[in-house]
């Protein structure tokens, strides 16, 4: 049965040197010093079976890189060839600064809004964010969402039921 080799990798003499530098550099995101050592092990005529037991990683990932070298244009700096893939999906909706408004709404008293209510709900607060021309639509399951990934309760001003106690001044005098 033929085995397969990989492709072979050949890296310029700037190319190492960028990616030792980028490997030496204590500000450099792990996994993309873990792909640069990939890179590198590759260069070194090492196999995807090899490379993965060098470095704990599977035969895919080695695969995946060195395809990922090949295919990326050489005129590229060494960090933007060996960075993420874009993620799928849309952009955000909204901005982190309209969440910052939301959040600091929620903060808010609503009789501050001129809002008839002791308690801020998801469908007031989105109702206001549109009122405030901060936002053109938001749901208020998307404001209930936002609020409970910031752990944010503006529906529970205060947590204990209880009473204040009475502030005692000396022996036996009340503040009244």
């Amino acid at each position: 049965m033929a085995r397969l080799a990989p492709a072979p990798l050949c890296l310029s003499e700037t190319e190492r040197t960028d990616l030792h530098a980028l490997l030496n550099r204590h500000s450099t995101a792990q996994p993309m010093a873990l792909r640069g050592r990939i890179i590198l092990l590759a260069d070194a005529g090492k196999n995807h079976r090899e490379i993965a037991r060098a470095l704990n990683i599977s035969r895919d990932m080695a695969r995946l890189w060195r395809h990922r070298w090949l295919q990326s244009p050489t005129n590229r700096p060494v960090a933007d060839r060996l960075a993420d893939a874009e993620r799928p999906g849309g952009p955000a909706t909204f901005t982190l600064e309209q969440t910052l408004q939301l959040f600091a709404l929620a903060c808010e008293n609503p009789a501050d809004s001129r809002r008839p209510i002791s308690h801020w709900t998801p469908r007031e607060l989105a109702d206001e964010m549109v009122k405030r021309g901060w936002v053109e639509k938001i749901s208020p399951r998307h404001v209930g969402r936002l609020l409970a990934e910031a752990d944010l309760k503006p529906h529970q001003v205060q947590y204990w039921l209880n009473p204040p106690r009475p502030r005692v001044r000396g022996k036996g005098h009340r503040y009244l």
